[in-house]
């Protein structure tokens, strides 16, 4: 059977004492027994109190009141008016005193919708502001700690696991079907609809004029030296097949070994210098047709007729999904593998990134920024949503559960407010017959 004292309003409308003496609570959770028993106890001490006042009050009410015994009756009458004044006041908060009909009483069961939006404002007003979020990470010195966390290779190697675990996962998840509709009715006809050659024009443009394609020129003569100094015979059958069949076989011989040497010595030279007259050749012809892939409009109108073919055939799409799915499976075993590059290079960057949060002072300054940032952002733009939890949970209980779950919670406390009455209530009498006997 409840417990009347942990029961908004009981029917039988108890007295105070058998709020103590009623049954065990029934129907809580494993965490709330011991508040519950805490409750209990600070229930009966001051329960106690006020039956001690109540039998010194009857003890001495007989007594001659005009020396000590008169200080101790009206320190008890008074202890025990204090008492009853705190008891109804705070089981005013939870439920009818006596049951009784009482205006104001029972408040947290009858007003529990309106406590739930005060709490809610009193959290989101008070807990996240920028100046509480930003003030709370810099004392937390969340980038060093994170950073000192990470530098322990077995915790770096945990976090790549952890990676890895979750980027198979969002991999597995991706349907070839929904790649297909992304690119051939999302990506693709987007792509053949947008302007491409004033863009590669200017892109052209400037990697010619930084530089940038200089690595690109270099491997591909090295490649076309590599293949020149690997296979003499097939460029010697290409050279033999365009030679006059007039000629002496000796003759041709001859000069596909010329051609094949001299080939080879203005192969190396383009590589290694990057001033030599065809490189630079090669920079104007680039050049040029970045110009007029900005300019030209007969040359951006091919282009675009070549972007809207290449785009619309039917089997870009193919091939797009095909490398798709080449990517996925070579990511996928790289992710399987703990000794993959992938991982190997997961680790060390997780270790350097925890290096420099803890012993470079301006990246660590940057990080907390960005996660003081990050945080108000989150704070500020769901903060009303997030603190609406307390209100929607207060608004779907009952008014006795919530008068229970409060009670549990701060009534063992609240308990205390009863026995500093009776305390209080006590001096306060001695005092007053104290100020009665010298006017009298």
């Amino acid at each position: 059977m409840p417990r009347p004292d942990l029961d908004p309003a009981p029917a039988s409308g108890l007295p105070p004492v058998a709020e103590v003496l009623a049954g065990p609570v029934t129907g809580l959770a494993a965490t709330d027994v011991e508040r519950a028993r805490g409750l209990r106890r600070m229930k009966l001490v001051a329960l106690s109190l006020l039956g001690f006042a109540a039998v010194v009050f009857l003890a001495t009410l007989r007594l001659d009141h005009s020396g000590f015994w008169g200080y101790v009756n009206t320190a008890s009458e008074a202890a025990m008016v204090g008492a009853l004044a705190d008891w109804f006041a705070v089981t005013a908060l939870f439920r009818r005193p006596l049951g009784l009909p009482i205006p104001h009483t029972a408040i947290v069961p009858t007003r529990k919708d309106e406590i739930g939006r005060n709490l809610q404002s009193f959290f989101t007003e008070n807990f996240l502001t920028e100046s509480v979020v930003r003030d709370r990470i810099e004392q937390a010195d969340v980038a060093r700690r994170v950073g000192a966390w990470l530098q322990q290779p077995q915790h770096a190697r945990r976090v790549t696991g952890e990676l890895a675990v979750a980027g198979r996962r969002a991999l597995e998840r991706i349907d070839d079907a929904d790649v297909r509709a992304v690119v051939v009715d999302g990506l693709l006809p987007r792509l053949a609809e947008e302007p491409v050659a004033p863009v590669a024009g200017d892109l052209l443009d400037g990697l010619v004029r930084d530089g940038a394609h200089q690595p690109l020129v270099e491997l591909l003569f090295t490649e076309l030296h590599d293949w020149l100094a690997a296979n003499p015979d097939k460029f010697a059958t290409i050279i033999e097949d365009r030679a006059p069949s007039w000629a002496p076989t000796w003759v041709n011989e001859q000069v596909v070994l010329w051609t094949h040497r001299q080939a080879m010595i203005w192969v190396d030279a383009m590589r290694s210098d990057p001033l030599h007259p065809t490189r630079r050749a090669i920079d104007d012809l680039l050049l040029s047709l970045a110009r007029d892939l900005r300019h030209d409009a007969t040359v951006q109108e091919r282009t675009e007729e070549l972007k809207a073919r290449l785009l619309t055939h039917p089997q870009t799409g193919d091939t797009v999904l095909s490398l798709w799915r080449s990517l996925r499976t070579s990511v996928l075993a790289a992710l399987d593998d703990s000794q993959s590059g992938l991982w190997t290079r997961g680790e060390g960057w997780l270790r350097e990134l925890g290096t420099n949060l803890v012993e470079n002072d301006a990246v660590r300054t940057v990080a907390d920024a960005r996660i003081a940032d990050g945080v108000v952002y989150f704070s500020a733009t769901y903060g009303d949503e997030l603190s609406q939890v307390i209100s929607h949970t207060i608004e779907q209980w009952d008014g006795q559960e919530a008068s229970r779950r409060i009670e549990l919670h701060v009534g063992r406390d609240l308990q205390f407010i009863r026995i500093n009455g009776t305390v209080v209530g006590a001096l306060a009498g001695i005092a007053i017959h104290a100020v009665a006997q010298l006017l009298g």
